[in-house]
């Protein structure tokens, strides 16, 4: 199972510096990117295109939207579907992301729509859930995690698994704050999630990507991916530069 090493460059960057914190990254690691390691860089949209252009012969990378709307055109402003994400060199979408969730006020079940349709549609997603610091402190740790994939997951048939999916787990209370689960947080939430996934595809569910997410650095990341059932990071703020985030993908 590769390390899926993923990039979330949230509202920043021009096209241009996308392009060229693109292209900068693929060629520090031209030479050095481990065979056991895969990488997804997901833009702003309108950096998308560039930055697909620029990683176009970069081995081991492709390019993902930030989100996505269930449908494939219609009256809604503002959104994009899963076509014109593939249309800009796409092969991979975030939902149901903490910042979408808890700032722009998505529900599970819209977060669940666009997992089930962006699959359908020839997607790979990697559905984000993860708990606040008041329901971690109430115990609620295995609730909020089931309730999420639950609903997250609910149009995501067994066939599409687990080469369609992966999972991030982003404690929503270490998001941007510089704040870091321990790695015993981090084995217990990341235990959970398996054994959830396990209950609910068999077997696959061993073979689906756990992430995790939240104030990732190139000093923390080599302990990180070691632990048990982290299959890779979903990186923020230390994924804008290329050297950074060229630190991680290599740790």
């Amino acid at each position: 199972m590769k390390k899926l090493m993923a990039a979330n460059w949230k509202m920043y960057k021009t096209a241009g510096e996308a392009r060229t914190t693109a292209a900068s990254l693929a060629a520090l690691t031209a030479d050095t990117l481990p065979d056991d390691r895969e990488v997804v860089i997901f833009p702003q949209f309108t950096a998308l295109s560039p930055v697909a252009d620029a990683l176009r012969h970069a081995a081991g990378y492709s390019v993902g939207g930030q989100d996505v709307y269930p449908a494939a055109e219609g009256a809604y402003t503002g959104e994009i579907s899963p076509g014109m994400l593939m249309d800009c060199g796409c092969a991979w979408v975030l939902t149901g992301h903490s910042e979408r969730r808890h700032v722009i006020g998505e529900s599970d079940e819209l977060v669940g729509a666009k997992t089930a349709f962006s699959i359908n549609a020839g997607l790979k997603v990697v559905l984000c859930i993860g708990e606040t610091i008041e329901e971690r402190e109430a115990g609620r740790l295995g609730e909020v995690l089931k309730r999420q994939l639950d609903t997250g997951l609910a149009g995501v048939k067994g066939d599409a698994v687990p080469a369609a999916i992966a999972v991030a787990y982003e404690p929503v209370w270490a998001i941007g704050t510089g704040k870091v689960a321990g790695p015993p947080e981090i084995v217990e939430a990341h235990a959970l999630v398996r054994q959830l996934l396990v209950a609910r595809y068999g077997q696959p569910g061993n073979a689906i990507r756990i992430l995790y997410g939240g104030s990732v650095k190139p000093e923390n990341a080599r302990e990180i991916i070691a632990l048990d059932n982290v299959d890779g990071v979903l990186v923020g703020g230390a994924s804008l530069q290329a050297d950074s985030f060229s630190r991680i993908i290599l740790a």
